[in-house]
């Protein structure tokens, strides 16, 4: 196919005007059949304008939504469903592929729905940059988008590397100025020199200025067209955190403070113990919905929890974050001795019987000793993962059956004994029984490497989601589910079962 049967086309604008466009992309833009810019903030949308080319932005979304991950992906599905309905023109500023979230979740869209596209090249606003400067970079630099810099979540890969340059883009106006300063100043002296540089590329417009980072929003001309050059901080792997927690700490610190919150207070490691694992179900949510701006979130609750117990710890004398954090870095040293030491090792398995000596080792150093195999299992450890735990250990010294068939037929057996106790009539018997049949299926689900507290949790999704659709389908009906009897509800729940499996 030529350029021009791609149901979509992905172009760059450059970094200036009209000048920065090759002849054939200007060709294109002109005879697009839908021509979209992710901004009309752009010298070359004006130039475009001024030449009677009709285009739509996406700038109304900037407004709309606060979260930019929502506003690239909301931009990506506008531009992919368009594409669905005829060729589209996608137009950025710069280099396609240079700082341009939106087009990265387009081309993974595209490709879901089939579609043909391209990219077309330009300069990205780089190269003038770099000449603004008259800097190398062949020795590394790092280049951020700066509304994520200047976001409430900030992500570990949205932080500066002082040991490198950093370039920030995306610097719009005076306030993400200020905001991009105010992070900055987590890994910089406040002292540190910056150049601000707008409208590179675009000949006559172009501004520089070095200022030291604190005067950074204080510079009246910061615009749309704004980036900032960051130069490497020599002293910064001695000086500056790359994963700063003294914040966390000292927030910590102010809030347990007599002059600080009541409720904080109040809080003890017994009353905390709750959070802490509301917290870690909350993390597990965030992580199989796949939102990694949520992950990083309530990665964010669940380290505020553990600091939160390490500040009780403070003021009752025992321990602080510091100790929290050198504990575990020795310990991770200490059994990885195949990456910092000498030993080698052929497998995973491997790693894992002498992760296993190493903790006996420990526990003989701390003077611990553990009668049994099974010594060592948190009491508090959900009952389907602490079953699967103590059959592992079982298993270790070979109580265990030969094969999955013995398993199977255990479940089979406790099954036949719930039904016996049932008839019974003794509720404790029934009790008893139905937990030797819970037990007897995790040791199936291990055989077959089924992680069986995973296994229950998909199935009380699925089962969710049908109800869910039965409850819907009853209220189109004018009706409540207590309302209906067994057939009907027999027949929403088979309703609902072949509609949802149908969506997969």
């Amino acid at each position: 196919m030529t350029t021009t049967d791609k149901d979509l086309l992905v172009v760059g604008l450059g970094p200036g005007g009209m000048e920065s466009l090759s002849l054939g992309t200007f060709e294109i833009i002109k005879n697009a059949r839908k021509l979209l810019l992710r901004t009309g903030k752009h010298p070359a949308a004006g130039e475009l304008r001024s030449m009677g080319l009709e285009f739509d932005t996406f700038d109304h979304l900037y407004e709309r939504f606060s979260d930019f991950a929502e506003i690239y992906y909301e931009i990506a599905a506008e531009v992919v469903r368009m594409a669905r309905e005829g060729p589209v023109v996608f137009a950025v500023p710069g280099h396609p592929l240079v700082g341009e979230e939106a087009v990265r979740i387009i081309l993974d869209l595209a490709r879901e729905a089939n579609l043909s596209y391209e990219i077309l090249p330009a300069m990205s606003f780089m190269d003038p940059v770099f000449t603004i400067l008259g800097i190398d970079i062949s020795q590394g630099l790092k280049l951020i988008d700066g509304l994520r810099l200047a976001g409430e979540v900030r992500t570990p890969a949205a932080n500066p590397d002082p040991s490198v340059p950093n370039l920030i883009m995306q610097v719009y106006n005076s306030r993400v100025a200020s905001e991009v300063k105010l992070s900055l100043m987590d890994f910089y002296p406040d002292e540190h020199p910056v150049t601000v540089i707008s409208a590179a590329g675009t000949p006559g417009q172009v501004r520089a200025e070095e200022v030291p980072l604190f005067e950074l929003d204080r510079l009246p001309w910061i615009d749309h067209l704004t980036c900032v050059y960051v130069p490497p901080y020599t002293e910064s792997k001695s000086m500056v955190s790359r994963y700063p927690a003294d914040r966390l700490v000292e927030i910590l610190e102010a809030l347990r403070d007599e002059d600080g919150c009541p409720w904080d207070r109040e809080q003890t490691h017994n009353s905390l113990k709750k959070f802490l694992i509301e917290e870690t179900y909350e993390v597990i949510d965030a992580i199989e919905e796949g939102n990694m701006y949520k992950v990083c979130e309530e990665l964010g609750d669940l380290l505020l929890q553990i600091v939160f117990h390490a500040q009780i710890a403070v003021e009752q004398g025992f321990f602080d974050m510091n100790d929290v954090i050198k504990v575990i870095s020795d310990k991770l040293v200490r059994r990885h001795p195949h990456v910092f030491g000498d030993t080698d090792v052929s497998s995973s398995e491997e790693v894992s019987v002498r992760w296993e000596e190493i903790k006996r080792d420990e526990l003989k150093e701390k003077g611990e000793t553990r009668v049994s195999l099974l010594d060592g299992i948190p009491n508090h450890m959900p009952a389907l993962m602490k079953a699967d735990k103590i059959q592992r250990r079982a298993a270790k010294v070979g109580f265990d059956w030969p094969d999955y068939r013995g398993a199977l037929d255990k479940v089979s057996e406790e099954l036949a004994e719930v039904c016996e106790a049932i008839d019974s009539g003794n509720k404790d018997k029934v009790c008893e029984e139905i937990g030797d049949m819970l037990f007897a299926v995790v040791n199936l689900a291990r055989f077959n490497k089924i992680d069986p507290e995973e296994a229950l949790t998909l199935t009380n999704r699925k089962f969710k989601q049908r109800f869910l659709f039965m409850e819907e389908m009853a209220s189109r009906l004018g009706k409540s589910l207590s309302e209906m009897n067994l057939d009907e509800l027999d027949r929403l729940w088979n309703e609902a079962k072949f509609k949802l499996q149908s969506k997969k």
